[in-house]
């Protein structure tokens, strides 16, 4: 991956929509210029966890619009995210579609706890420099982020169902204030918090940092108001929730500080706030200037100095599962080698780093158990926490890792594209013929891959000295014919075998 001189992070909040852009420097991050929509993508799901009409006409309008800011731009220096509302809305790949058209950039969905690396990334980039464990808390338009780590690196991730964008509209609908609807509201973050009370109360870090919008406008607003002079604190949060709770109605509330984009969300967000503060017995909050935008811009800066964290996350996984270190780097050799000749013209720039990452992981379902490792395989990357990875890319890599043995008939469908059919062909052979699990000399081959048709060119007289290999490549063209693509290998037709041994799963 080419380094970037500017680069750009737009984060597909819940609440608002940010496009960040900055100019790299060495190991830094500089702004450049700044976008943010209130475009509250989360008001717009409905009891069916569908997006309404409204919802996503608002958004695609926003990201016209930033497309139109980050035209020119490499496709490599934009990372845009999508974050809870976009994890749990139905129709979120048909509007995806449209979204990545709007914008003129792909968008990744990611989980929870990926969301939360990013955020604590970026919020650590923007305190000095500390030995201290951080406790960091990021209250979103619907999820909130609980994390805790130490100088650059998060030590325990985690993502709660309960935003302010949500909260606002289960508890406070249409702006209305009242005591049992704060306390309603509060009690049910609380619940939401007590499975994690006990790894995130005080004692377990030193000092306490809040990120995003909801949480500097707080502070902001309690600064302001006179009730606190500085950090947020319980005693703060009691004195503006009486005088929300006098008000009644958000619409009669005027406080220095509060935003009209702000406003309906508020309540719902100062809930939250305050169960957690009262549950992990946080004294005082400090507001955080950083967020997940910045924390994308500093992850992106680090795939391109190689430092990727996707990379770091498939080697923790090959050690967990005991992987065979030199049978993965031996498959993934002859696959990239069988790839870049399948694909060639049409090869694709991204497929290589996937083809390794899937060499590296397909056997790790084998401490499972033996027998159809490879759907365990691809369970365990489908619904594992994988940081630096997209929702997108590990069911990608599931999929090709689900594709390399077996049947095809019915997984393949996940993999439709031309490239894709490439990238399970290569590793399909790649672990065929690597199956003895010792360093090979093999022949030359030659590969093609032609529409609907493969031929791959053996020695013969090598195929006849391999029996067991040219076994396996015949069911190799039976399989593949049943999904409708012709794989041809002269000369193995003609191959006399005196018994056909039976290839056990």
């Amino acid at each position: 991956m080419a380094d970037q001189s500017t680069i750009a992070a737009v984060d597909l909040g819940s609440n608002s929509f940010h496009c960040q852009i900055a100019r790299v420097a060495g190991d830094q991050c500089y702004p450049l210029d700044s976008l943010r929509e209130p475009v509250r993508l989360g008001a717009g799901l409905g009891k069916d966890k569908k997006l309404d009409e409204d919802s996503q006409e608002r958004a695609l309008a926003c990201l016209a619009r930033f497309g139109e800011r980050l035209r020119g731009l490499d496709k490599h220096a934009v990372r845009a995210i999508g974050t809870n509302t976009l994890r749990v809305a139905k129709n979120a790949k048909p509007f995806l579609r449209r979204a990545r058209a709007a914008l003129g950039f792909p968008i990744e969905v990611v989980a929870g706890r990926e969301e939360a690396r990013l955020i604590y990334l970026g919020v650590s980039h923007s305190l000095p420099a500390s030995r201290e464990k951080r406790l960091v808390i990021d209250i979103g338009g619907g999820s909130t982020e609980c994390i805790i780590g130490t100088a650059y690196k998060p030590l325990k991730l985690e993502s709660l169902f309960m935003g302010c964008v949500s909260y606002s509209l289960r508890f406070f609908r249409d702006g209305r204030i009242s005591k049992a609807a704060f306390k309603e509201a509060e009690l049910a973050a609380r619940a939401e918090l007590q499975p994690i009370v006990g790894h995130y109360i005080r004692g377990n870090w030193q000092q306490a940092v809040g990120s995003s919008g909801t949480i500097r406008a707080l502070a902001e607003i309690l600064e302001l108001s006179g009730f606190t002079e500085g950090p947020i604190t319980l005693a703060g949060l009691d004195r503006l929730r009486s005088q929300l709770i006098r008000a009644g109605d958000m619409a009669e509330v005027e406080l220095p500080g509060l935003r009209a984009d702000r406003r309906a969300v508020l309540p719902g967000g100062m809930a939250i706030l305050y169960a957690a503060l009262d549950e992990l017995n946080i004294e005082t909050l400090t507001p955080a200037t950083g967020a997940m935008r910045q924390g994308v811009l500093y992850d992106m800066l680090g795939r391109f100095h190689h430092h990727d964290m996707r990379d770091v996350t498939v080697a923790q996984f090959m050690q967990r599962y005991h992987v065979d270190a030199q049978q993965a780097k031996r498959v993934g050799s002859f696959a990239a080698a069988l790839y870049e000749k399948l694909a060639g013209d049409t090869l694709d720039e991204d497929a290589p780093q996937l083809l390794g990452w899937a060499a590296k992981l397909h056997e790790i379902g084998i401490p499972v158990a033996y027998s159809g490792y490879h759907k365990h395989s691809a369970y365990i990357i489908s619904n594992a926490d994988m940081p630096g990875f997209s929702r997108e890319e590990q069911e990608r890599l599931a999929a090709l890792v689900l594709n390399h043995r077996r049947s095809l008939k019915r997984s393949l469908e996940t993999l439709p594209e031309e490239e894709n059919r490439a990238l399970v062909l290569a590793l399909r052979l790649a672990v065929l013929l690597c199956r003895a699990r010792r360093d090979a000399r093999f022949p030359p081959l030659d590969i093609r891959l032609q529409g609907d048709r493969v031929r791959l060119a053996f020695d013969e007289a090598w195929l006849e000295a391999n029996p067991l290999t040219a076994t396996a490549l015949r069911e190799e063209v039976s399989e593949w014919a049943r999904v409708g693509l012709e794989l041809k290998i002269p000369g193995l037709d003609g191959i006399v075998l005196a018994q056909e041994p039976v290839l056990a799963d």
